[in-house]
């Protein structure tokens, strides 16, 4: 029996013979149901894992940025600019740390225009004191929010400072000063004030009481240096002229009088106006500068509190206090005091040309007290004879060390104090010779005035501009002379020697 035969027989059904390639389709043919549900579980696996892990990602990246966003700016930016543009100073600190009211401080700038240093600066601010809020107003969405705190045109990045009532308007333009090559009529910025500016704003706004300083005129005194009174109105202290002879007396809202360098003698009556005035607890900074003019009473003033000039100008004779190959150019000593403490440890130098010797007196009163805020060497000498030609010591000069900047102050009765600052020198103040230590006499003057005119109820801060410029290197005559030995004597001489040495090793070998 045929296979076939045998197959039909034992099915009991027809036989269909098959193709090679029916075979071949039917062996490969898969089935549709089954496909699809295996590669859909696959898929959904897969793509849920995928999803869950871009899921992690995304919360842990946002975590991040959360956590980064609360660090402070100060930790989370770091101030690599070489004046540290945005960094604030210890002063501005203890301004905020002592801050317990509220301020905003608004900066009007277009969004996307913001200028970096200022905005970076503000986020310090904020960021030490938690009553310090800054917001970005928009000119273009809020075309009138400026309008409500001036009339003034507002360039860009200007700043308004606000608490309570009170306010202040920071220009753009008086945050950045600059200076004109007139040769090539470029413009260049020289420094960068918005430490300044902002705190001296902030010390505004919140003070109920801001302290008054009269300067006294009448007698050929020198006009404050622009300089010096720009650092003076940002400490927040309003400055008034006194002519003692219209108004009869110093006036009762006088916080401190300052006299600069009288040319002529004051009267017998102003004379006694002033010691009255002081006697009641008042604050004064004077200055005086060498004059062969005597002045009697406005000498009687300062011996009132135990202190004298001595005859002509005072030359150094130690090389380390001195500069410029001048000997009256002094650098000397800064003696920490309550009216100099932060600029002695701070270790700034001082520069006072022309001064005078400032002597104290055996006859003062007990309840007077004299500290020395500037002192000279012990080889310092006060040249009387001005017609010389010869520098060096020479027989009738006086001998040193002298004062050449005292503390006075005098307990009173009622808990009164009179304050007293008194520089032999107003040169102390010029801008020129305050470059050349780098702003060590501004930071020392005010610190004087600021222990005179500070109250619980004023922040008389004023934190300096910072350069954009080169720093002046200050060095004594002493300095100056050691390292011109080092780099021309005694490095080369040391190159010198050790090539000789090597030399004979080498030709005895």
């Amino acid at each position: 029996m045929k296979f076939s035969e045998k197959f039909k027989k034992n099915k009991g059904e027809a036989a269909v013979p098959e193709t090679a390639q029916d075979s071949g389709k039917k062996k490969h043919k898969p089935d549709p149901k089954k496909l699809v549900g295996t590669i859909s579980k696959k898929h959904i696996k897969n793509g849920s894992y995928s999803m869950a892990m871009a899921a992690v990602f995304i919360v842990i990246v946002v975590v991040i940025n959360m956590i980064v966003g609360a660090i402070p700016s100060k930790y989370s930016q770091l101030d690599v600019s070489s004046s540290k543009l945005y960094t604030i100073g210890d002063e501005t600190k203890k301004v905020l740390k002592a801050l317990d009211k509220d301020v905003t401080i608004y900066q009007i700038a277009a969004s996307g225009s913001e200028d970096d240093t200022i905005s970076n600066l503000l986020s310090r601010y904020k960021d030490e004191s938690k009553h310090i809020k800054v917001e970005v107003k928009d000119p273009v969405v809020n075309p009138k929010f400026a309008s409500e705190y001036t009339t003034d045109d507002l360039a860009s990045n200007s700043l308004i400072v606000v608490c309570g009532d009170r306010n202040k308007v920071i220009n753009y333009n008086d945050m950045y000063s600059s200076s004109v090559d007139y040769n090539t009529w470029q413009q260049t910025t020289t420094g960068f004030d918005g430490e300044g500016q902002i705190t001296s704003a902030i010390g505004y706004v919140t003070s109920e009481d801001l302290p008054i300083m009269y300067t006294l005129s009448g007698h050929g005194e020198k006009d404050l240096d622009s300089s010096f009174k720009e650092d003076i109105q940002k400490a927040n202290i309003d400055i008034k002229e006194l002519n003692l002879l219209t108004e009869g007396k110093v006036p009762d809202d006088a916080d401190c009088l300052m006299i600069v360098s009288p040319t002529s003698d004051i009267s017998e009556e102003e004379k006694i106006e002033l010691l009255d005035y002081l006697e009641a607890g008042g604050k004064a900074m004077i200055f005086s500068d060498y004059t062969q003019d005597d002045l009697p009473n406005f000498d009687a003033v300062l011996e009132n509190y135990g202190v004298k000039c001595a005859e002509g100008i005072v030359f150094e004779g130690d090389n380390q206090h001195y500069g410029m190959q001048m000997p009256y150019y002094l650098v000397p000593t800064v003696n920490s005091t309550d009216a100099s403490s932060e600029t002695a440890s701070a270790g700034s130098y001082v520069l006072a040309p022309y001064a005078q010797g400032i002597q104290k007196t055996d006859d003062v009163r007990d309840t007077v007290t004299i500290d020395s805020i500037l002192t000279t060497s012990d080889k310092a000498y006060s040249k009387t004879n001005m017609q010389s030609s010869n520098i060096e010591k020479e027989d009738g000069d006086v001998d040193g060390p002298f004062d050449l900047g005292v503390a006075i102050t005098e307990k009173l009765d009622d808990d009164k104090e009179t304050q007293i600052v008194y520089y032999s020198t107003a040169n102390l103040m010029e801008s020129q010779v305050n470059q050349m230590v780098s702003g060590g006499n501004e930071k020392l003057l005010l610190e004087s005035l600021n222990w005179m005119t500070s109250t619980d109820d004023s922040n008389s801060v004023s934190i300096p501009s910072k350069s954009l410029e080169s720093t002046s290197l200050t060095v004594t005559d002493y300095d100056a002379a050691f390292w011109k030995i080092c780099t021309i004597g005694l490095i080369p001489g040391v190159f010198l020697v050790a090539g000789f040495l090597i030399w004979l090793k080498r030709r005895k070998a």
